[in-house]
């Protein structure tokens, strides 16, 4: 970077799709920066704020971030879900951004900023499903996290995101696609349309069936389940503008699995899934994700993001069932740097992270292991 210093601008124009051209262009975007995403949260508690960093009137990155006030006091949580979207190879740029970002907490009352840049520890090129070389980029991730340590942010006691994921790679061709998978995986692809299972797009007037499914599968699972007005709000928010889609899979009639997808650029991301349990011998779940890689491939999309691994790859974790069957897809395992949390008034600051982790183990003595990740 040049002497020029770095500005964080507030976005104050109201153009969705300006917004999220932007942040599909800039490195380690993320559909959870999207204008969309802001505009649900905003509705849901949170106040957002869209940021641009901008450099002699080049935007070098953008952070949309969410401020949650704390019941009954002057100050408030700031979360960047998914962001800042920057290029983390730019160590002097980096360090302008959370500048930026440390001033504007304290600027607005808030005991911490927390930051979830889409940085991994592994093959660590954002572009990766564009135009990958045969040598490896080098990793931003652990000088990054050298970078936050120094500056005094905290690896975060809440990881409000999971911290690792499974991506495939969508530019391959559906024969290639076919054959990564696991030989139990893709029989069970075929099982499912020998049987009749059938695909199909969903429509708003689904949304309520689609939680139904959602619900039991929370149930069986052990996860916590939004009432319907929270997950009806972002899910036809994305349909409607077509940063969504809903796939259905049914066999007589009978509605028997759905999944949500997000999509932004380039990438598609795989958030939400539910099924029934009597039915799972027609193994919808597997043509479903079947169906969706395909179309995300069909619509330009040249990576998706399963969306939720284990913290370790160790058969004892809670998430261990659903990493093996995102392996069998031929997912590639990729590990993030995880949250990390600027203790914009350290005082404050330790208080509330003596207060939350008694508050969430009392959430999940009363849900199960699992917490919601969107």
């Amino acid at each position: 970077m040049s002497g020029e210093p770095l500005r964080a601008e507030l976005y104050t124009g109201q153009n969705p799709v300006y917004w999220n051209a932007l942040v599909s262009q800039l490195p380690y975007g993320h559909v959870l920066q999207s204008y969309q995403w802001g505009q649900f949260k905003s509705r849901h508690g949170w106040s957002a704020y869209p940021l641009l960093f901008t450099q002699r009137e080049t935007i070098k990155g953008a952070a949309l971030v969410l401020r949650r006030a704390l019941p009954h006091l002057p100050w408030g949580i700031m979360y960047v879900p998914k962001g800042p979207a920057l290029d983390y190879s730019d160590v002097d740029l980096v360090i302008q951004a959370l500048s930026e970002l440390e001033n504007f907490a304290r600027d607005h009352r808030a005991l911490l900023i927390k930051i979830d840049p889409d940085v991994a520890f592994d093959d660590d090129n954002p572009d990766w499903a564009e135009s990958r070389s045969s040598v490896a980029a080098p990793s931003a991730a652990s000088p990054l996290v050298d970078l936050l340590t120094r500056r005094g942010w905290l690896f975060s006691n809440e990881q409000v995101q999971f911290k690792n994921t499974l991506l495939i790679d969508l530019r391959l061709s559906e024969e290639i696609l076919l054959a990564h998978m696991k030989p139990k995986t893709r029989y069970n692809v075929r099982l499912a349309a020998r049987k009749g299972v059938t695909v199909r797009l969903g429509e708003p007037n689904d949304l309520p069936a689609f939680y139904r499914l959602y619900v039991e599968t929370g149930e069986r699972d052990r996860f916590l389940i939004r009432p319907f007005e929270y997950y009806r709000d972002v899910w036809q928010a994305f349909l409607a503008d077509g940063l969504g889609e809903l796939l259905l899979a049914e066999w007589e009639g009978k509605l028997l699995a759905g999944l949500m997808l997000f999509r932004l650029g380039h990438k598609a991301w795989y958030f939400y899934g539910a099924s029934a349990g009597e039915t799972r011998h027609l193994m919808p779940n597997y043509i479903l994700q079947w169906e969706a890689m395909c179309r995300c491939r069909r619509q330009g999309c040249r990576l998706y993001d399963l969306w939720g691994a284990p913290d370790t790859l160790n058969e004892t974790e809670p998430m261990w069932g659903v990493y093996r069957f995102k392996e069998g897809l031929g997912g590639r395992f990729v590990r993030h740097i995880g949250a990390y949390d600027f203790p914009a008034n350290p005082l404050l600051f330790n208080l509330y992270s003596q207060a939350l982790p008694r508050y969430l183990s009392f959430l999940r003595s009363r849900h199960g292991p699992s917490m919601p990740s969107v």
